[in-house]
């Protein structure tokens, strides 16, 4: 098979390389999966780099999340099984962990269902327990994890705010859904919020960013608000000042989506019949800018650590585009 292979740490596009392969062999309680789709993530460039909270040995393939096929036939979404991730032929993954994959999507879409809009849904409902009629502000809201954060929000009957970067942003931003959309390179994202909301500032913040963009959601979350700390892709980790917290009596929330798969694996599958459920009825579908071929992996995943993307990327394998 062929397989993308990191054999040192570095930026995405100077150290993953395409070659020949066996395909891994299952080991206890695991599957070998036939990828059909593969989404592009963040943490597979942190993975790259070597700064993701897991450091498999090398050499490894990355890809952290797939839309695959069971040697039965079955169509399911699955974490794979790091070394041996999803940018490969055939990735494994432990089988008490399969999904099913939803009828409504296809495969890069349903590929680009799990962790981002997994940790959507707990952000927002398990951690911020989001009401309709409350503001929802959700930054960087036209890329992966906020555009899957948009949708939620919306089908929760949210008003939702996007902060974006860019033009181009605001506009897959507007389309996804955001009842207002701030792009923080020209606008002053502390006054906007606030004259949109009357002064009141967002109920709930879903923040992946951190750095300048938390600084922002401490000055815009409202009374009683709560800010969900989601990730740091800005690379910066902010120290907030907990004094403030008293200021507007607000909560901070963080939200590590992964720790559920092994505390409590069963809301994991409520939370993907709730998304299934969801992607039946329209209400939410994931926003896939671009498919490629897995021969192209390399620079998709450059691309997303650059921050160049909207939506999701996903690679493709030929008979599945």
């Amino acid at each position: 098979m062929q397989a993308w292979h990191v054999h040192e740490n570095g930026e995405p596009s100077e150290v993953m390389r395409l070659e020949e392969a066996e395909p891994p062999t299952p080991g206890a309680g695991q599957v070998l999966l036939k990828v059909r789709a593969a989404n592009v993530n963040f943490p597979d460039a942190l993975l790259c780099r070597g700064q993701y909270q897991v450091r498999p040995p090398l050499p490894f393939t990355p890809g952290v999340e797939i839309c695959g096929e069971t040697e039965d036939g079955r169509r399911v979404i699955a974490n794979p099984a790091l070394p041996h991730g999803g940018f490969a032929e055939y990735a494994l993954a432990d089988s008490a962990a399969l999904l099913p994959a939803p009828d409504a999507l296809d495969d890069a879409e349903a590929a680009a269902l799990h962790i981002g809009y997994q940790t959507g849904w707990f952000g927002l409902h398990r951690r911020a327990a989001l009401r309709a009629g409350e503001t929802l502000l959700v930054h960087a809201a036209a890329g992966g994890v906020g555009s899957a954060a948009v949708q939620l929000g919306k089908a929760a009957g949210a008003t939702v705010i996007g902060v974006v970067g860019g033009s181009g942003k605001a506009a897959v931003a507007k389309d996804l859904g955001c009842d207002l959309v701030i792009d923080r390179r020209s606008e002053d994202v502390v006054a906007a919020v606030k004259e949109a909301t009357g002064g009141r500032g967002a109920d709930v913040i879903y923040d992946p960013v951190g750095g300048a963009a938390y600084t922002q959601s401490a000055k815009t979350v409202a009374f009683e608000g709560r800010i969900v700390v989601v990730g740091f892709a800005s690379g910066t980790i902010p120290s907030p000042a907990l004094n403030h917290t008293l200021v507007k009596n607000y909560s901070i929330l963080g939200l590590h989506w992964g720790l559920y798969n092994t505390k409590d694996p069963k809301l994991v599958r409520h939370c993907h019949e709730e998304l299934t459920e969801l992607a039946a009825r329209g209400a939410i579908k994931p926003l896939v800018s671009e498919r490629v071929p897995l021969g192209e992996a390399a620079d998709a995943v450059q691309k997303v650590a650059d921050g160049l993307t909207t939506g999701r990327i996903a690679v493709v394998m030929e008979e599945s585009a």
